[in-house]
């Protein structure tokens, strides 16, 4: 191949954009010289390395199912891929502040639907009033649940708030005796409150703290279907019936709470005070037992 030659071929190696060394002493002895072609090889400038990018990482399989289709092929199926669920948007849910989701309040329970078990739990856990901050515990009430007879007091007093059982103390005593002389034994009523807290120092119940208890009672009422709800002091009395008139009016007389018979009487403290008002409680008791047995409406 003659130098000319040889110039050419790297004149149009350069025309394509390969650089080629070219020999400045060219002799007339030409066999000995590499092809255009190896020289092109050994003579190109190699464009610089560049760092790749860092490979993707291949999708993340959880739990995927793998089906065998025959064949010894298997298919996983996508449907199982992990995927990030996608954020909220503003059109998520129009006119709603995502934001306070979780701040919303929870609905508020309908006490009339539930059975003995919630009914417990909702007053345990009753923080409506201030007397939750300073009771020791809640006072449900104690009996049958089935009874013919349900005994309603004011409040806790302190031996209540201590064991969270009413009608404990002295008072309680008593009324244990009034029952048993009309053949009853205490586990065979039911007996309650109209309030589920202990008033500090035994103060008389406050309205707005009764109106918070008065659902707690009224189901209390529905549960039990008693045939006569014995109302026991001044305080029971005018909450039940909705009046402020004097127990020594009250009793004697036929009442109703809803559709309850309601006979009033005085309180077990009160006749610890004052033993001579035993004779009038004792008739209001055989009153009570007269409507029980269907013999006054």
């Amino acid at each position: 191949m003659t130098v000319t030659t040889r110039q050419q071929q790297a004149a149009r190696l350069q025309a394509m954009g390969i650089q080629v060394w070219v020999s400045r002493e060219v002799t007339e002895d030409t066999s000995d010289l590499e092809t255009p072609a190896e020289t092109a090889r050994e003579n190109v400038v190699a464009p610089p390395v560049l760092p790749s990018a860092e490979p993707e990482p291949p999708p993340v399989v959880s739990e995927a199912r793998v089906e065998n289709t025959g064949a010894g092929n298997t298919q996983v199926d996508t449907a199982w891929v992990d995927e990030e669920p996608p954020l909220p948007t503003d059109d998520f849910m129009p006119g709603l502040d995502i934001s306070e989701m979780s701040s919303q309040p929870a609905p508020a329970i309908d006490i009339s639907s539930l059975d003995w078990p919630e009914l417990q739990v909702a007053v345990s856990s009753c923080t409506a009033c201030e007397l939750h901050k300073t009771r020791t515990q809640t006072v449900f009430g104690v009996g049958d649940h089935a009874a013919e007879w349900m005994i309603i007091g004011e409040a806790p007093g302190a031996d209540e708030d201590q064991q969270g059982e009413p009608f404990v103390g002295r008072a309680g005593q008593l009324l244990n005796n009034m029952l048993k002389a009309l053949g009853l034994q205490r586990e065979q009523v039911f007996i309650a409150n109209i309030l589920k807290c202990r008033p500090p120092e035994n103060r008389n119940p406050q309205p707005e703290e009764i109106v918070h208890c008065e659902a707690f009672l009224q189901r209390q009422v529905a549960l039990v279907k008693p045939k006569v709800i014995l109302a026991v002091g001044g305080v029971a009395a005018h909450n039940l019936l909705k009046v402020d008139t004097a127990v020594s009016k009250l009793r004697g007389q036929l009442h109703h709470y809803g559709e309850t018979p309601l006979v009033v009487t005085y309180h077990p403290a009160y006749l610890l005070r004052k033993p001579s008002e035993k004779r009038k409680s004792w008739a209001d008791l055989k009153f009570a037992a007269a409507v029980v047995r269907g013999e006054q409406s």
